[in-house]
């Protein structure tokens, strides 16, 4: 199944990781050479009559870190393979230098190489948040942008893959004010806006440079002389342009709504960064700002006298604080209870103002008393009932959450104090009737972790539906193609129901909103609806304009403090990037509309839907032509990755390996609070027990994109990554086998196909399948199908098949023969380096720099020519042949497995049809090198020899219809009758599975729901179930003859 860790073992041949922790690695061998000096006394005084223990290979030495001697920007120097560090694979030792080298000779930019004639690729990278380091999102994210960059760049195509940063206005300023308070214990109102904004841009250049460095050690190949940032000077000028453009047309406008905002932020906040918290009744959260816990998941129920009577109306809330900006009661028009008041007015018990009584559909006649107070300024359905029914809007907070003056004798009190006091005050006028637990979500701030609060704010609003409209359209006409389907069906719907958007933020960092207000002279300054505005792409714009339009009047100007969202300029990335507006730019000409976006599905609203609309309104053209949405990167527990859980992984500590000590550590550079450390260390200890080991970035790379189905989210495991890891491993030995085969004097030549052997027919063949299927699972977007072709190409046909097989070819072969298997070896692998380049850019450098050089052969391998099916190396027939003979020793292999058989193994191959018989004994040398060294002899019986005369003590492995592999185990076997049960035990644990395999694969809608490689892999477990089956019945009927005999 995809991600799970190959089954097959690597060569145990890998270099240990260097250990940070010198003191803790010296006493850890010293107490490993104290154990084995007291096993070595305990075998010596062993009696005589034992065989001799085997000598244990002495440890590979610990090494230091690796520093490499290539000079920075050239072309590494390569070690020969007796060298220390490159004995075995060290990712840290294969995987330096190359990139400064592929940096410095341009091989990244689209001009270097490539033709447009072939066409032109161009992914924009979405940009990180400058706020830090890298997680394992960007990770994933920048393997499958990098695969499907080199694959293209190799096929020949004028590749860009072109990277950037993104400002991240909230994000960046709330840890840049934190950070600031932990030092300082200032904060951002200390420093004034010039100074803050400052420290924040130096803040910035650090941490860029951080990413850049991550990215650089990923691999990731984009070229960096196009970098961009959302707030360099041509973003910043594209910015200003679309606003004002939009402002001009009118599709931006400034309206007093609700927004969600954060108190402790003091800044309204997108969907995007509100979290939703699930409780199930009355539960006490923690509230920034606040010494005690706050009470949540409570119905508080009251009442509101009638004016004119001595009747009252009971109501229900969640926040009884807000019943000081109450306007209104809503009842519905069906509920005969509520009737007689629909048009009267309630007393407010401390404002003394009057509040009507209105008849809407909207209530819901069950919940609470089935009469719903109104708070059309601090709640988003209130709202929309308020503007039905005329209510009056009545804030009562301030901006940092305090009570201000329309909350009467509450004035000043913090909101969450006066849930608390508004209940004893209404309690003491007895109109407090009870509390009861209700289930509800609460909207906290990604960042603050601060209660979201509905709130009226002048903002500045974009109109959306017109260009949503236009968007869904390009999408529906398949101008754009979203995938998977999911990711298209969400994106509909979104644009079917879009709301206009706020784009205001109370920042300071970000870009300053280009709007200036008119203060004429005699006005107090403060806004109001009747306020006039307006924008500029520079001051002097602004100025200009309001001259034209003031003129004779007197007033002086003053600029929105406010900043844009950051989404806005980020909505506009792919043709900023590119040069817009500049209407002479060349990368605008060249590269633009894009090719590819690829990116987490769950900003595929906030950012790729905006993209398409604001490049479709400022451009006239899509930005992207094709929108692949990657999985979320969850702990292996299925857990969203949280700081404060402790399981964000950094990429880095993936490629250089990190000791649980340094992890711990790393959690006290944030802003995490000692209980977060506390909790992060917990799951630290159990998810990396040793730490992480040094994996290197090419096995972080497949890994990740092993894992990508298309399917549901990713459960990330350190024990997948080790695993991959030892596939690197098994390619670098393997070529270290190959080249250690080739003469010295090697020169490659063409293949003779006239004289390749079968084997060697074979092998080319499944190099041509793997090829055809890499280039189509990729052209489908199926990455981890992609990585298992080439991997099961290399490790299990490659490496465990034919290299296995090269080695009596190589030793018993005729001098012809050999050449004939150097040259396919080397065929091989030097078309499986430029295969696999795409997934592992550092490994396959490092050893096609090392392959004997043809005339034609590339500087690099990220510009030699990614392999296509050569339609003369296709030998299905030859192929066929072969896998007889590869699943008859695979049989004999797996029987002395099963039955302990180490040595002196006699195996036999009944042939049922001359035809199969001749088949077999015709490659019977291939099945004996490829059984093992357990088998002295294997014989083939042919079809004369009757099923009464085949050995007897046998046991059997079903290869198809025709042949059958049998074992003689007989010597083996101590107790028949136990023998027997265990395999009648078996027979039946598999007939069950079976059972349940078809049960499964038969479900209703399995075929529909699950990905291409979940069918796959569940279909062949069907198959090996019911292969297993056949052999335990043949056995059993050999056995059965055993028992009889005896």
């Amino acid at each position: 199944m995809a991600g799970e860790p190959p089954a097959a073992p690597a060569p145990a041949t890998d270099a240990p990781a260097p250990k940070k922790n010198d003191k803790k690695e010296k006493a850890r061998l010293e107490k490993a050479a104290k154990f084995a000096a007291k096993q070595a006394a305990k075998q010596q005084q062993a009696p005589a009559a034992q065989s001799a223990p085997k000598e244990k290979k002495p440890a590979a030495p610990v090494l230091p870190p690796y520093t490499d001697e290539t000079p920075e920007g050239e072309k590494k120097v390569i070690q020969p393979f007796d060298h220390p560090y490159f004995s075995a694979y060290n990712p840290s030792a294969v995987e330096s230098a190359w990139y400064s080298w592929w940096e410095k000779s341009g091989f990244f930019k689209p001009e270097t190489h490539g033709s447009p004639e072939v066409g032109t690729y161009v992914i924009p990278l979405p940009p990180p948040n400058v706020t830090g380091a890298l997680h394992c999102g960007h990770a994933l994210a920048n393997s499958l942008q990098d695969t499907l960059i080199r694959w293209h760049r190799q096929r020949g195509f004028a590749t860009l893959w072109l990277p950037g940063c993104d400002h991240a206005g909230i994000s960046t300023q709330s840890v840049v004010e934190k950070m600031l308070w932990k030092k300082e214990k200032k904060t951002r109102l200390d420093l004034g806006r010039e100074t803050f904004t400052k420290l924040v841009w130096d803040w910035k250049t650090e941490y860029h440079q951080r990413i850049n460095n991550a990215q650089r050690l990923m691999g990731g190949s984009m070229d960096w002389s196009r970098e961009a940032f959302t707030m360099d000077e041509n973003l910043s000028a594209a910015t200003m342009e679309t606003f004002c453009r939009l402002h001009d047309e009118g599709l931006i406008y400034r309206s007093d709504r609700l927004v969600n905002w954060c108190t402790q932020l003091n800044t309204a906040l997108s969907n995007l960064e509100v979290e939703n918290k699930e409780i199930t009744g009355r539960t006490l959260l923690d509230v920034p700002g606040y010494d005690k816990k706050v009470e949540f998941g409570v119905l508080t129920y009251f009442k509101y006298p009638i004016e004119g009577s001595e009747e009252t109306l009971e109501v229900a809330t969640t926040r009884p604080e807000t019943m000081l900006g109450d306007s209104g009661i809503a009842v519905n028009p069906e509920d005969t209870r509520y009737t007689h008041l629909v048009g009267k007015f309630a007393r407010h018990p401390f404002t003394n103002r009057l509040l009507p009584i209105v008849a809407d559909t909207y209530v819901d006649k069950e919940f609470g008393t089935g009469a719903v107070k109104l708070t059309p300024a601090h709640d988003f359905n209130d709202y929309q009932l308020g503007q039905r029914h005329n209510l009056e809007f009545i804030n009562i907070l301030n901006d940092n959450g305090t009570l201000n003056e329309n909350a009467g004798k509450f004035q000043g009190q913090k909101r969450f104090d006066a849930r608390y006091t508004v209940v004893e005050e209404l309690t003491k006028l007895g109109l407090f009737t009870k509390k009861e637990p209700n289930a509800m979500k609460i909207p906290l701030c990604e960042k603050s972790k601060d209660v979201i609060e509905p709130y009226m704010k002048p903002q500045w609003w974009v109109q959306m539906r017109e260009m949503a409209d236009e968007a869904i359209k390009v999408v529906d006409e398949g101008k754009i193609t979203i995938s998977p389907e999911s990711a298209r069906k969400s994106y509909r719907h979104w644009m079917t129901n879009i709301q206009d958007w706020c784009i205001s933020r109370q920042l300071w960092w970000g870009h300053q909103i280009p709007a200036y207000r008119v203060i004429f002279e005699g006005e107090d300054g403060s806004e109001t609806k009747e306020s006039k505005w307006v924008v500029g792409r520079t001051e002097e714009e602004a100025k200009a304009k309001a001259a034209e339009k003031f003129a004779g009047k007197s007033y002086r100007l003053e600029r929105d403090p406010d900043c844009l969202d950051t989404w806005f300029s980020s909505g506009l990335w792919p043709f900023a990037t590119l040069g817009w507006p500049k209407a002479d730019s060349e990368d605008l000409k060249k590269y633009f509309p894009t090719t590819t976006l690829e990116s987490g599905w769950d900003i595929l609203t906030f950012w790729m839907a905006r993209m398409i609309m604001l490049s479709l309104k400022m451009t006239g053209q899509i930005p992207f032509r094709e929108i692949y949405c990657h999985s979320l990167v969850r702990d292996s527990e299925g857990r969203k990755m949280s700081k404060s859980l402790g399981n964000v992984v950094d990429p880095l500590d993936i490629i250089r390996g990190i000791e649980l000590d340094a992890l711990h550590q790393k959690l006290f550079v944030g802003n995490l609070k000692e209980e977060e450390i506390a909790r992060a260390t917990k799951y630290q200890k159990t998810a990396f027990p040793q730490g992480i080991p040094e994996c290197g970035a090419d096995a972080m790379r497949f890994t990740l994109l092993s894992y990508t189905t298309g399917g549901g989210d990713i459960n990330f495991d350190i024990k997948v990554m080790a695993a991959y890891r030892r596939f690197c491993n098994k390619i670098y030995q393997a070529s270290k086998y190959v080249l250690g085969k080739l003469p010295a004097d090697f020169a490659p030549a063409p293949l003779n196909t006239a004289a390749l052997s079968v084997p060697e027919r074979w092998i080319l063949h499944r190099l041509n399948e793997a090829v055809q299927g890499v280039n189509d699972s990729l052209e489908a977007r199926e990455f981890s199908r992609s990585t298992k072709i080439a991997y099961q190409f290399f490790y299990d046909q490659l490496c465990d098949i034919f290299i296995e097989n090269s080695k009596s070819l190589l030793s018993d072969g005729t001098p012809e023969e050999q050449n004939s298997v150097q040259q396919t070896l080397y065929y091989i692998l030097h078309a499986s380096m430029r295969l696999l380049h795409p997934f592992l850019p550092f490994l396959t450098e490092e050893i096609y720099q090392r392959l004997p050089r043809k005339a034609d052969d590339a500087v690099s391998v990220m510009i030699a020519p990614y392999p296509e099916a050569e339609p003369s190396l296709y030998f299905a027939a030859e192929a066929g042949d072969y896998e007889i003979a590869i699943q008859a020793a695979a049989g004999v292999r797996s029987l002395a497995s099963d039955y302990n058989v180490r040595s002196g193994g006699v195996a036999f191959i009944k042939a049922s049809t001359a035809e199969s018989a001749a088949k077999v004994s015709s490659q019977l040398a291939d099945i004996k090198s490829l059984s093992g060294k357990a088998i002295t002899d294997i014989k083939v019986l042919g079809a004369d020899v009757d099923d009464a005369a085949l050995p007897s003590g046998c046991a059997v492995y079903v290869v198809s219809a025709e042949v059958v592999v049998l074992l003689q185990v007989g010597g083996q076997i101590k107790d028949i009758e136990v023998e027997i049960k265990k395999l009648n035990d078996k027979l039946q644990k598999t007939t069950v599975s079976i059972t349940k395999q078809k049960e499964l694969l038969n479900r209703e809608g399995f075929e529909e729901k699950v990905s291409d490689a979940v069918r796959t892999a569940e279909k062949q477990k069907l198959v090996d179930f019911e292969s297993a089956k056949q052999n335990y019945e043949r056995t059993l009927q050999e056995f059965s003859k055993l028992k009889v005999s005896a």
